[in-house]
């Protein structure tokens, strides 16, 4: 199975626009100034500090201070999504008193092409 996402940096991402990084077709520059009507749809932002499998029954013996492992070690990078699509690797921060992300690399998805 392939693998249909790839990593850039998110300087390059920056420095980048987002036409150059979806393909020259998704974005016309045209359309940039027509995305103004979009900023307003809400969207929704995951970070995901890891995955574990159990059975039903190891989840229903969980009590108060029972550990989770999780897949992921300490210092390892996680998962952004936005709308349940990965589109970021990051590293967890603490913002005055609350948890926050900051990314470190931006998931570009590459295009299908439907013509085979």
């Amino acid at each position: 199975m392939n693998d249909t996402n790839k990593t850039v940096e998110l300087e390059e991402f920056e420095s980048s626009k987002a036409s150059d990084l979806l393909g020259e077709d998704v974005l016309p520059e045209s359309d940039e100034a027509g995305l103004e009507a979009m900023y307003g749809i809400p969207i929704t932002v995951s970070a995901v500090l890891g995955e574990t499998k159990m059975p039903i029954k190891q989840l229903l013996k969980l009590g108060r201070g029972a550990v989770i492992e999780l897949d992921r070690k300490v210092g390892e990078a996680i998962d952004i999504y936005v709308n349940n699509r990965l589109i970021a690797r990051g590293e967890v921060v603490i913002v005055e008193d609350k948890l926050g992300v900051t990314m470190t690399e931006i998931v570009k998805s590459e295009k299908v092409n439907s013509k085979g």
